[in-house]
């Protein structure tokens, strides 16, 4: 079964890329913006769209762009690829962010592969050692955060989330996957004794209907202690 993955270097695709790699009956397929134009030619079993950008304040300031990455480079893969089915690879913030432009282009994208076999994943907020932006390296730097300390969120280990699609993508329709229990983001500052000045609105980042094998959003805090040890050593 061939499986191309869009968007196969960056932070969810690659690590998508190595959870079918370890499928037998997949063989997982790397598209690139290198090779983009060549491996439209191809034919696919499942095509999955791993390429939406996941930047929230870049798409407040900048919506037309943010569109054109989110919403018509779906179009494209939707209309202008061949595939038996679609995965889409999606965020939380189509369901519980529709008052900002981020998650109403999340939401458009949705719609345009919601439809058939097809299947669309929500994620959370996601973590691995990899990481290099978002709330919890804002965080961990001591920088301003823009929302509310009090917003949770459902932080989950990037290697689970990809081996979740990997493991459960002959499924459809519509899953969140995340951790159980979503962590205050004041209370994860606190493990780790940063002090970062919260200002914005509540900005509740869980997901609905848990399954039991999704791991803990408390986890996160063992994490961000060896995050915060392994940036003192560096220092």
């Amino acid at each position: 079964m061939v499986v191309g993955v869009v968007g196969a270097r960056g932070y969810v695709g690659s690590e998508l890329v190595k959870a079918f790699e370890g499928v037998p009956s997949c063989e997982a397929v790397s598209i690139t913006r290198e090779n983009y134009p060549a491996m439209q030619a191809g034919e696919y079993d499942v095509l999955v769209n791993a390429a939406m950008p996941s930047a929230r304040f870049w798409a407040k300031n900048h919506p037309r762009e943010d569109f054109a990455e989110t919403v018509q480079k779906t179009a494209d893969l939707v209309y202008g690829w061949r595939f038996k089915k679609f995965v889409h690879i999606s965020s939380v913030s189509a369901r519980c962010q529709l008052d900002t432009v981020y998650g109403r282009h999340k939401a458009a994208a949705e719609a345009l592969v919601h439809f058939g076999g097809n299947l669309i994943v929500r994620f959370g907020a996601l973590y691995s050692d990899g990481l290099k932006k978002g709330v919890l390296m804002d965080m961990l730097h001591g920088r301003q955060v823009f929302v509310d300390g009090k917003s949770r969120y459902c932080f989950t280990p990037l290697a689970f989330a990809a081996g979740w699609v990997a493991k459960n993508f002959e499924r459809t329709g519509i899953v969140e996957v995340g951790a159980k229990h979503a962590i205050p983001l004041e209370e994860v500052a606190r493990r780790i004794k940063a002090r970062v000045e919260f200002e914005g609105a509540l900005d509740h980042q869980e997901i609905q209907n848990p399954e039991p094998d999704f791991p803990e959003a408390r986890d996160v805090l063992a994490f961000m202690e060896v995050a915060k040890q392994r940036m003192h050593r560096v220092q």
